[in-house]
């Protein structure tokens, strides 16, 4: 649509003003009109003369206006920034009306240019006069002899050392549990400058923000007892990373086996028949199992002990306090008996070696499948790296050459050609292109751009040729931008699965000094110490955190069990316990709600053209083409194409040729009203249509308007049912979309959705999502785009649908592996069940310890008489982790709510 603006005469009130306006609302083609007493603003494909006529016929004077200044913008990339843009403009005293793109704003009336100039700048935008800066000389026609801008490029290795606003990332290593992550995060807070903190403990990352050296963070998570490492450069890091995880994974492998064999083996040997308590006859057997039993301790556990001592030395306590205390108490017992059985009665001589090497090599397995869990999680950033090309076409003075990405440098000219990725992003200076921005918008239909138009790194070039200039390079870039999004969401993201980790530390103590207590009470009671002994060690044990350890992770492995077989992969676990309290849930348009696959859902034929004629001359002009609508109508047709002769491609208009002699057009309603074809015959459907959110394609033959193809992005065939059960089960939904207003209206009223966000880009998503949050709701999101990523990694909960984009599916905590909307409900409803479970289980795991610690410490002796023996702890011990994993089973039979 063009924008016209005209002077006007002899206007005086307000009555002029709308008679005006009502004579410019009757000229055809109009889109919008805006009359002030000086100026009028048209928006429509209409002749300029002719609107000056029409105004002069109605006794006032126009003629065309000339800007009374001009501005150049910067940082605009969408309508809604350009509605921003107009919003901030109108707000500025003597501005009449104006006309703004993403490049530029013209601005008509006697305002002061540079209060224009800073109302841009607060709306988040940058603009400057035209006349005062403009814009280095770009090459007209010429693509061999460019004039390039040499910047001085950045040499190897340097890098700030100090935290600014954008912040300071850490490679960490050693964090194990709730406990390091609250460690850390002190540390790092008591460093001067320091203003905020994010510790991810699956990605062992922390993300820094203030002014502040990187070395001085780096020292004191070193001096809290953690490797750290500063991320210099992402990709370096990553392969960092996993090597890292690799190394964990394969150690906890081994070490979980040795000490498992160990553990089973004389487990089954007493199940058996065999004696488990020291005799004369056994005693030095027995002695060599200790040792033996020992080395394996120190092979496949010796890490929990060096971290529990550490904790001792700085004050706190954690689950590896606890599994060094339970397995260590258990093997010093089981070794005192060996070595003086006579000091002990002869019931208490019961040996507890097995128990020592079990639990190292459970909790070692757990900490494995923890460690792929983490592994599988990182897939995100790497692939969103993934999208930059490694090398970029470069035009200069010796002609177009191909060079690595990195020597990439602002203002350098750039060729793109069907086929390529962009590389950074920048500005067209000459040509045409269709360009795919669905990993920015999610929606499939490819964007034309043309001279001054903005394209951004990552996306792909699916038509033309078009040099472009750089203007953000490397980390400046949006793509980078997304990258920074996603790591900065998924680190500050609260860790709410350590939950036996944050007991752990209140625990411990308490059952430490209960033992202590209960011992000295036994001793000064008796004055016999192996009594007091066997107090101190029975508590211990029977404290061990073995169901502890089992609670949770028994309730997420049969509820990942069960999320498989109803179509759901579970990426994230904790994401089944925070998916639980979710109240607000969120959703994509384009490939979650709609299918992603634009198509003929409509065609209208007008007098004797019938569909068949209709579709076969369609696809005649389309053959060959790569643009979706093009992709639409085609599949309609049978390979039953003419020959055509005369083809024109008239860019953001349609297509025409000859066929069979005869003069065929196909495209948009500007193409047939440059035609001069009549639409009456069709103006009823394209109305319906249109409102609908559809894309109405003309057809027309000798001039004459033949048939109108209606081509939309369809619904999934269970959407509509699936959010009917989500809002029945109380949620509030919303549509969060880039697509334009009307289309996204059009299909939320076809969900049933009333709260719909259209137009924004990524960012804007999961912006959107932290004003959610910020009102205190609890979100889930669910889409399936590189363009969600963002909002996926900023949401409470993220689901990505099965069928959409690897990233996506990466940054999300549960994917959709069934194409159905139900299984959002599903996934809901089974993380209540899930959070149930956990809660149950958690339960199971300390009401036997809380109530056999006050037996094991001999309280209820006076009473009646109970002592509890070391023998009878560990089988108190091994009671609540058989109830933990007969109770997490029963999630492998849930059923969703429907």
């Amino acid at each position: 649509m063009a924008v016209i603006v005209l002077a006007l005469k002899d206007l005086s009130c307000g009555h002029c003003v709308k008679s005006v306006t009502r004579v410019l609302e009757q000229i055809d083609e109009m889109e919008s009109v805006q009359v002030t007493l000086h100026f009028a603003k048209i928006v429509g494909n209409v002749d300029a003369q002719i609107l000056i006529k029409a105004i002069v016929d109605a006794g006032y004077g126009a003629e065309l206006a000339q800007p009374n200044f001009e501005l150049i913008l910067s940082g605009l990339n969408c309508g809604h920034c350009i509605k921003s843009t107009e919003k901030a403009l109108s707000a500025v005293e003597n501005i009449d009306v104006f006309d703004v793109t993403k490049t530029s704003a013209k601005v008509y009336g006697s305002a002061d240019p540079q209060a224009a100039i800073a109302v841009v700048i607060d709306a988040g935008f940058d603009a400057h006069l035209a006349g005062e800066a403009p814009k280095p000389n770009l090459p007209a026609q010429s693509v061999a002899e460019p004039a390039p801008v040499l910047v001085e490029p950045k040499k190897q290795g340097e890098i700030s050392n100090i935290a600014s606003e954008n912040g300071i990332s850490l490679l960490l290593n050693g964090l194990t549990c709730a406990a390091c992550v609250l460690k850390v995060e002190r540390a790092l807070q008591g460093v001067q400058g320091v203003k905020n903190v994010s510790v991810n403990l699956a990605e062992q990352t922390v993300f820094v923000t203030g002014n502040v050296d990187a070395q001085r963070l780096v020292q004191r998570v070193i001096q809290a007892g953690y490797g750290a490492e500063v991320i210099e450069d992402e990709k370096t890091s990553r392969e960092k990373q996993q090597a890292q995880t690799n190394r964990e994974i394969q150690r906890r492998k081994w070490q979980s086996i040795i000490a498992l064999v160990l553990g089973f083996g004389l487990l089954f040997w007493g199940l058996s028949g065999g004696q488990m308590q020291v005799t004369t006859d056994n005693q030095l057997n027995w002695l060599v199992v200790g040792f033996v039993t020992l080395i394996v301790m120190v092979l496949t556990g010796g890490h929990f002990y060096q971290r529990a001592v550490k904790n001792l030395l700085n004050k706190t306590a954690t689950m590896d306090t606890l599994v060094a205390l339970g397995t260590g108490a258990a093997w010093l017992f089981s070794m005192a008996v060996t070595l003086f059985p006579s000091f002990f009665p002869e019931s208490g001589r019961h040996l507890y070696f097995e128990s020592s090497a079990m639990i190292i090599g459970l909790i070692n397995v757990g900490k494995m499948l923890e460690a792929k869990a983490k592994q599988r999680s990182s897939k995100a950033l790497e692939r969103l790296l993934d999208l930059t090309p490694k090398t970029a076409r470069v035009v200069d003075e010796q002609g177009m050459h191909e060079i690595p990405l990195s020597q990439v440098r602002q203002g350098m000219m750039l060729r793109l050609q069907t086929g390529d990725r962009v590389s950074v992003d920048g500005v067209v200076t000459q040509g045409s292109v269709w360009i795919d921005e669905s990993m920015l918008t999610g929606e499939p239909l490819p964007v034309q751009k043309n001279q001054g138009d903005k394209v951004s790194a990552g996306t792909v070039v699916t038509d033309g040729y078009a040099l472009f200039q750089a203007e953000q390079i490397g980390n400046q870039t949006l793509l980078a931008n997304i990258i920074k999004l996603v790591r900065q969401a998924q680190s500050s993201k609260p860790q709410l699965g350590q939950l036996a980790d944050k007991i752990a530390a209140i625990f411990v103590p308490v059952v430490v000094a209960i033992a202590l207590i209960a011992a000295l009470i036994w001793y000064a009671v008796t004055q016999d110490i192996s009594y007091a002994f066997i107090v101190l060690t029975t508590v211990l044990i029977i404290a061990c955190p073995c169901a502890l350890g089992l609670a949770t992770p028994m309730s997420i492995i049969a509820g990942v069990g069960r999320a498989a077989e109803l179509g759901i992969l579970v990426r994230d676990a904790d994401a089944l316990q925070k998916a639980a309290s979710v109240d607000t849930i969120v959703f994509d348009k384009t490939g979650t709600l709609t299918k992603g696959e634009p198509k003929v859902t409509a065609l209208y034929t007008f007098g004797e053209m019938t569909q068949e004629s209709a579709v076969r001359l369609a696809a005649s002009l389309e053959q060959g083409a790569n643009h979706p609508l093009a992709k639409a109508i085609l599949a309609l047709n049978d390979n039953n194409i003419d020959t055509v002769t005369a083809f024109r491609t008239l860019k953001g208009l349609g297509v025409t040729g000859i066929i069979q002699g005869k003069n065929i057009a196909l495209g948009n309603r500007t193409l047939m009203t440059q035609l001069a074809v009549s639409l009456d015959l069709a103006v009823q459907q394209f109305q319906q249509e249109s409102e609908k959110g559809a894309t109405v394609v003309f057809l027309s033959v000798e001039n004459q308007l033949t048939a109108i193809f209606v081509i939309r992005d369809p619904l999934r065939e269970d959407s509509v049912q699936a959010l009917q059960r989500l809002v029945s089960q109380g949620y509030q939904l919303v549509m969060l979309t880039g697509d334009q207003e009307k289309t996204a209206q059009a299909i939320a009223a076809e969900l049933g959705i009333h709260h719909v966000i259209a137009g924004v880009l990524p960012e804007g998503k999961a912006q959107a999502i932290q004003q959610f949050q910020k009102q205190g709701r609890k979100v889930v999101m669910v889409g399936d785009g590189i363009n969600d990523a963002p909002a996926l990694a900023q949401a409470d909960v993220s689901i990505a649908m099965g069928s959409g984009s690897d990233i996506a599916i990466e940054t999300a905590e549960l994917t959709l592996m069934r194409h159905s909307m139900t299984a959002v409900a599903d996934a809901l409803s089974l993380s209540k069940g899930t959070l149930t479970n956990m809660k149950q289980n958690l339960f199971f795991a300390f009401i036997y310890n809380s109530l056999g610690i006050p037996l094991a410490a001999g309280l209820f002796y006076p009473l009646f008489g109970w002592l509890l023996n070391p023998m009878i702890g560990g089988a108190a011990m091994a009671f609540p982790s058989i109830t933990v994993a007969s109770n997490a089973n029963r999630l492998l039979k849930f059923i969703p709510k429907q």
